[in-house]
């Protein structure tokens, strides 16, 4: 089995049994993006507080 069905197994076997389709999709969408944010840090694709601060104050 692929690990992407693997882990959505995981991650539907952790919700409660009345789960419904909307928490479902909202915590694959919630992992999706902490995977691309954490892919993001680990290859230095990230500013620091300050530099974040300063972009939007400006």
């Amino acid at each position: 089995m692929n690990i992407a069905k693997e882990e959505a197994r995981r991650l539907i076997d952790k919700l409660p049994d009345q789960a419904t389709w909307d928490d479902i999709i909202y915590e694959f969408y919630v992992k999706k993006k902490l995977d691309v944010a954490l892919k993001a840090a680990e290859e230095g694709h990230v500013v620091s507080h300050e530099e974040a601060k300063k972009r939007l104050l400006s």
